[in-house]
């Protein structure tokens, strides 16, 4: 069974990008994945800083999402865009998680994964713009990003109250993306060279 970790660039309340992660991970687990949805409120870290690791190491909850992450095959992440890029959330979650210590090398926890990327906003192009330099930052870690992304547009039009999203062709567009996310770290797993 692949094991995947979701989890959103964003730690608001009500945020389009926690629904859409939360949906897609029901969609995952129909489709036979084990997934790990976590809220990265739950994680408060500090703002990286290069003086603060070397004082007192990895923040205990860096460290806690790194083994997360260890711990998991694929990552599922829906990414707000901020000023058409990554959240700062988002890149200091990388930034700590990415660290080596206690044995662990440089971005271990990233090395070989695969991810799928979502992103929602109330705006027409739906996040896309920040997508492009998420996925940058993650391949650039050593992570294989499927193609595909997923953007939703006019997100506050786009979910029910039960928090399924209400277009048939959004609800496609995802199955099939988080298909490809298995499907992918299935074959990668079971690889001879893997």
């Amino acid at each position: 069974m692949i094991r995947i970790l979701a989890f959103a660039g964003s730690s608001r309340r009500d945020s389009f990008n926690r629904k859409l992660v939360t949906y897609s991970a029901s969609k995952a687990r129909t489709l036979g994945a084990e997934v790990t949805l976590v809220d990265l409120a739950d994680y408060p870290i500090p703002l990286y800083d290069g003086d603060l690791e070397a004082a007192e190491g990895i923040p205990e909850y860096a460290q806690k999402l790194r083994h997360l992450m260890l711990e998991h095959e694929a990552l599922m992440i829906s990414c707000p865009e901020y000023n058409g890029s990554i959240t700062p959330l988002l890149k200091n979650v990388i930034d700590w998680t990415s660290r080596p210590s206690d044995g662990i090398g440089m971005t271990a926890a990233y090395k070989g994964k695969v991810a799928a990327l979502f992103s929602a906003s109330p705006g027409a192009l739906g996040g896309m713009r920040g997508l492009v330099h998420v996925r940058a930052i993650l391949s650039g870690i050593g992570v294989l990003v499927i193609p595909g992304d997923v953007s939703v547009g006019v997100a506050h039009q786009a979910f029910g109250e039960d928090g399924a999203v209400i277009d048939e062709r959004l609800e496609g567009r995802l199955e099939n993306t988080v298909q490809s996310l298995i499907s992918t770290t299935s074959a990668l797993k079971n690889s001879p060279n893997s």
